[in-house]
């Protein structure tokens, strides 16, 4: 398997994914439209950084984060906004990968830390956290403005 940082050239394959995201959510399996992914991932400002897993050749995996600040004091963290593995690469260490290298990114970037949120209503992904020592932190409330 291979971790890579997605180029523009994987537009249409990220479209594909994030349908199946809106899917696996309970939306409709439609492509993301491809120059909202463009404008997000390959403009002079991005909005975040996807990572690829791919076996032979083929996607079965993708991370997408950004870097926030300030963290703690002055720190930045790595924020996780999305870690998605294809059903049919499952249970074949492609999350712990995509994390192993988030994590690798972090401590390159001087991060002090990574964050993410995680559905309550997402046991696979909850029982995947756990499994990997990683306890649920307490003490936040999640929100989200509509615009």
């Amino acid at each position: 398997m291979q971790i890579s940082e997605a180029t523009e050239v994987d537009t249409d394959e990220i479209s594909v994914i994030l349908g199946e995201i809106e899917h696996y959510y309970g939306g409709e399996p439609t492509a993301a439209d491809p120059e909202q992914i463009r404008r997000a991932l390959f403009s002079s400002r991005p909005a975040a950084t996807v990572l690829l897993a791919r076996d032979d050749g083929n996607v079965v995996g993708l991370a997408s984060y950004t870097f926030l600040w300030p963290a703690a004091g002055a720190d930045t963290s790595l924020y996780l906004k999305e870690l998605y593995v294809r059903e049919s690469a499952q249970r074949r260490g492609v999350g712990r990968a995509l994390l192993a290298e988030l994590k690798r990114i972090a401590a390159e970037s001087a991060c002090s830390r990574i964050e993410w949120t995680a559905d309550t209503d997402n046991p696979p992904a909850l029982a995947f956290y756990e499994a990997l020592g990683i306890e649920q932190k307490a003490g936040k409330v999640f929100y989200r403005l509509g615009l």
